[in-house]
């Protein structure tokens, strides 16, 4: 009893120590809501919101592909093989989603150098011939697909390490050591992504742009789509 005891605790002390070293070792974690967020001009409040949406459902997505495997009959190696493969797909998602919003931004900053920016309100779109003035509106277009692409992104995206730590006890019917586990890796997981969001948010900005202030969204999508590469090439 002591030992089962023993191994409950040790089951749920990995499952928050690799939660938290699993996140802090992806970029892809908190980098896409820094930049998005600093691009945007989302509150903190909206950001965190965004973060923790998506990381739920980043970790929910596993533990409901472990339950299937199990249900199926599938062994760890093979739901961790499916794991792998929607890893990739989700990676070149990133890669694919930060690409486009770069060029978007790369497009929008070259129009406002320029001092034409087309705007929209109500549903009307008009034209605005700027100069150098600073001229400021509240964009509603993009921002419900920004959301829902990134969304998308961290459903697909796999927690490879929960998959054992789930698994494992759920195979040998130990379903409730099962779901504690799977609860501490996805608080420990959005604990940590919200915490290094807000920390690297608030030091993002108080960094002044200045005349690159324009090129935010551009700069935004690169980052997103560096974070995809380093997955795919780093492993990270």
């Amino acid at each position: 009893m002591v030992e089962s005891a023993g191994l409950t605790w040790s089951l749920v002390l990995a499952a928050g120590a690799v939660a938290a070293t699993h996140t802090l070792l992806g970029p892809d974690h908190y980098l896409p809501f820094v930049m998005l967020a600093r691009a945007r001009g989302w509150s903190l409040l909206r950001t965190l919101l965004v973060t923790a949406v998506c990381g739920l459902g980043h970790v929910a997505s596993s533990v409901l592909l472990g339950g299937i495997g199990l249900a199926l009959g599938f062994a760890v190696f093979r739901i961790e093989g499916l794991e792998s493969a929607r890893g990739s797909v989700a990676a070149w998602a990133l890669v694919a989603f930060g690409s486009a919003y770069a060029f978007w931004g790369i497009r929008k900053a070259i129009r406002a150098s320029r001092g034409i920016e087309p705007h929209s309100h109500h549903g009307h779109v008009h034209l605005h011939t700027h100069g150098k003035q600073e001229h400021e509106h509240q964009h509603e277009v993009g921002k419900k697909t920004t959301f829902w692409a990134l969304f998308i992104i961290f459903v697909l995206g796999p927690c490879e390490p929960l998959i054992p730590l789930f698994v494992l006890p759920a195979a040998h019917g130990s379903w409730g050591l099962a779901a504690i586990t799977a609860a501490v890796f996805a608080l420990v997981t959005i604990g940590t992504m919200l915490g290094v969001t807000a920390a690297l948010l608030s030091g993002a900005r108080l960094l002044p742009l200045g005349r690159l202030e324009r090129w935010s969204h551009a700069m935004a999508g690169g980052v997103i789509a560096a974070s995809g590469l380093a997955i795919i090439f780093l492993g990270l």
